[in-house]
């Protein structure tokens, strides 16, 4: 790779949070019987009208606005023409020369610093169905609910030069798209998905070389995992004297290689026009503006407020603000209780681990920002050992419950009584001899050990502080 460099562009498309498709009343709800959600206009019956949703035009808009891009005042809708068994119309509606957004930036920070890529583009468009095969049937089916959800199609500038670069862009795109609103960016599903143009050339060269298009990656280390692939192909083609062939490539999971799909389609090939069905949209910039005092704190900002407000670093500052969920949390529990960096430590660890683990979401959980506060000041009050502490937040995550009264239900209060803890000292050190002959021979390690022993005997509720005072004065 050191006489190579790579050059990548995405497109991202993201499904718009509305209730209804883009140009009918039909629901976009994921998940219900196939065929269920279809009316005669986004099935493409004869002699039907769309009608745009203004809420994806807002929603569109607010992304725009999110990355800095220029709005246009006038847009036009297009029609994009090809023909698949889950494309009723024989064309998508989507914009080509008069895109709503142009122009903008996302800025990423990454581990060498701060890095800006730009977006060429932002339009609207509506979604195409979906194919379903059936090799045990031998046929296959198509499920027209998707169609004509409405989508934003926000294509990046070729300024990635590497997969890293490119998984960095997605996230924070993604995380913008959240902090908005407009798109659950839920990959598995669909509403966030990413093709990716790959090419490489030599160190210096200012000429693109031919690129692949690559398709069918749902989650960001399959979109590292296939762009790492491609450039190492397209590298091992060049040094043996062969030519990349411009295509699109689909990635295979399961094998972690690409492979070829189709021969990659140019704009020409998709015969574009102004679609007669549609007037050109018109922008009232009253709107515009409107939506712009609309935007909430978006997650670079919020990263560096997170850092100077409350003295985080800036890793978990960035894990803190990635989910506008997680970030709203964290902000609730410091003001309950007044200690970010161990709120920050609780959830990074603990809370992010059970959500994951669980499937839920930070605000979905039953043990609420009030309740974590609560328990960080238990621990430094000396009420509760840490140990306690993760048992008690393991009990209460899923029903909930003020973890004071927990504690105080179950018994589960610290000892730190120095008579109380004495008899337990005392039992460790007659029960392991050889273990304290090695201490007091200079195995100094073993005062872990012997730490441990005690709190296993006072099931975690020993003061470990106290422990370690009274065994440094039993052991000489």
């Amino acid at each position: 790779m050191a006489r190579y460099e790579a050059v990548i562009g995405l497109e991202v498309h993201a499904q718009l949070g509305t209730e209804s498709k883009i140009f009918c009343s039909c629901s976009t709800r994921f998940g219900d019987e196939p065929n269920s959600n279809v009316c005669p206009v986004c099935s493409g019956m004869p002699g039907v009208l769309p009608v745009l949703n203004e809420k994806v035009v807002e929603y569109a808009v607010k992304m725009g606005l999110a990355v800095d891009c220029r709005i246009n005042g006038k847009s036009v809708f297009a029609r994009k023409n090809y023909f698949y068994p889950d494309l009723p119309k024989g064309y998508q509606i989507s914009q080509f020369e008069e895109p709503l957004c142009e122009h903008g930036r996302v800025v990423v920070e990454m581990e060498g610093g701060t890095k800006s890529f730009g977006i060429t583009r932002i339009h609207m468009e509506e979604d195409a169905g979906k194919s379903i095969h059936s090799p045990a049937e031998n046929v296959s089916y198509v499920d027209l609910n998707r169609t004509g959800v409405p989508l934003i199609e926000i294509v990046s500038e070729p300024d990635m030069r590497s997969p890293e670069d490119a998984v960095a862009y997605l996230k924070e795109l993604r995380s913008i798209l959240v902090y908005l609103g407009v798109c659950d960016g839920n990959m598995e599903e669909g509403s966030f998905r990413c093709d990716a143009n790959v090419s490489i050339r030599p160190l210096g060269q200012e000429e693109l070389g031919t690129r692949a298009e690559l398709k069918n990656m749902n989650s960001f280390r399959h979109v590292q995992k296939a762009l790492e692939y491609e450039i190492a192909r397209q590298i091992d083609l060049l040094e043996d004297g062969e030519a990349v062939v411009q295509e699109t490539r689909l990635y295979d999971a399961d094998k972690g290689v690409t492979q070829p799909m189709r021969g990659k389609e140019e704009a020409h090939d998709y015969r574009y026009f102004p679609d007669p069905d549609l007037v050109p949209l018109v922008l009232d910039p009253a709107w515009v503006d409107k939506w712009r005092g609309e935007l909430p704190e978006l997650p670079g900002p919020r990263r560096g407020r997170f850092e100077s407000r409350y003295g985080l670093p800036a890793y978990d500052a960035g894990v803190l603000t990635a989910e506008r969920e997680v970030a709203d949390y964290f902000e609730a529990a410091v003001a309950e209780y007044g200690e970010p960096k161990k709120i920050s430590n609780w959830i990074m660890t603990d809370l992010l681990r059970q959500l994951s683990q669980t499937g839920l979401g930070a605000s979905e959980c039953a043990f609420g920002p009030k309740s974590l506060a609560g328990l960080v000041r238990m621990v430094d009050e000396g009420a509760i050992s840490q140990k306690i502490a993760k048992d008690v937040f393991l009990e209460l995550f899923e029903t909930g419950g003020d973890p004071e009264a927990y504690v105080r239900e179950k018994g589960l209060t610290q000892i730190s009584d120095t008579s109380a803890l004495e008899a337990a000292v005392d039992r460790v050190l007659s029960e392991n001899p050889k273990e304290v002959e090695a201490f007091r021979a200079g195995k100094k390690k073993l005062m872990a050990f012997f730490v441990g022993q005690v709190m296993r005997k006072t099931k975690g509720q020993a003061n470990p502080a106290v422990v370690n005072e009274l065994l440094a004065r039993r052991l000489g």
